[in-house]
């Protein structure tokens, strides 16, 4: 059988990532109980970070652990690509030693570049471009506590950056409504807007938020902004998530936030402390959605 990537939300099919959540929902019971089985017992993953990470590399890392396998954390100092191997190499070394790659990269040409010469899957942990492992955890989290996210509204507020991009792939994929109100200048690539009629542009934040079931933002300065901080805290000024805000969504509507969150700046003092947010099980969502994806690939 021809080996899988996961380097976008498209390049699986829809009814996959709904089993890939359905799936996450399995292993999140199963950690809450009976942890015995263990299906990728003998299994290795190297985790390549070329950016620093948090709950990325804990969810893969104690994931593999508990589903019985072993994982190698590499950041750039560690390996020979910091000193100018071509990816290339790197992708075929590592195929013959382990069985799954993790790759965090600025440039999401590298981890094409890497899945492309490796025999093995190869995970997209985050490029520039898009978060895709992050969209499984949120689509989790909204449909443990709301039911099914298709055919409801969702706002993007903030950065037209990866997390924006992978929220446009997954309008498309699971065939909900989003609304994106990025500051001009900021707003998500045209031809990834395109791609699908399930999302839109509007002009102000509280446009995005109104009326909507999920609402969800990401800091103004991600990596690889660095030097563009106070330049950004006064363009997204008016993006700032709040309870005010909040307030234009529906009752029973969520928040959530990638995290790390910069508190004072997308997001106000006490936003993330309010009923409306689920901010710390979207996180833990990250454990079990990523085991299932785990699992998918190596089995």
């Amino acid at each position: 059988m021809a080996k899988r990537d996961f380097l976008s939300l498209l390049d699986f099919a829809p009814e996959e990532l709904s089993q890939l959540v359905e799936r996450a929902g399995t292993l999140k019971r199963k950690f809450l109980g009976d942890r015995s089985d263990q299906p990728l017992k003998g299994h290795t993953a190297a985790m390549l970070f070329q950016l620093n990470s948090t709950r990325t590399r804990v969810a893969f890392e104690a994931g593999m652990s508990q589903l019985g396998g072993h994982a190698i954390v590499l950041n750039s100092e560690d390996t020979q690509m910091g000193r100018g191997e071509p990816i290339s190499d790197m992708a075929k070394v590592l195929s013959e030693m382990v069985d799954i790659v993790v790759m965090r990269t600025i440039k999401h040409a590298d981890v094409i570049e890497f899945a492309e010469a490796a025999s093995i899957p190869v995970i997209n942990a985050m490029t520039s471009l898009l978060h895709p492992c992050q969209l499984l955890a949120d689509v989790q989290t909204f449909e443990e506590l709301r039911g099914p996210i298709q055919g409801k509204t969702v706002a993007f507020i903030g950065d037209g950056y990866n997390m924006c991009h992978s929220y446009i792939n997954a309008a498309h994929q699971w065939g909900f409504n989003l609304k994106i109100a990025s500051p001009e200048g900021y707003r998500p690539d045209p031809q990834i807007l395109a791609s699908t009629n399930n999302a839109t542009l509007v002009e102000t934040a509280e446009e995005a938020a109104e009326n909507v079931d999920l609402l969800v933002t990401d800091v103004w300065a991600s990596m690889g902004h660095e030097g563009e901080e106070a330049d950004r805290r006064a363009i997204f000024a008016s993006f700032q998530v709040n309870e005010a805000l909040l307030d234009h969504a529906k009752t029973e509507a969520l928040f959530m936030h990638c995290l790390p969150a910069k508190r004072g700046e997308e997001v106000n003092e006490t936003v993330l402390d309010d009923p409306r947010s689920v901010v710390w099980q979207e996180a833990g969502n990250r454990l079990h959605t990523q085991k299932a994806l785990l699992q998918f690939l190596l089995e």
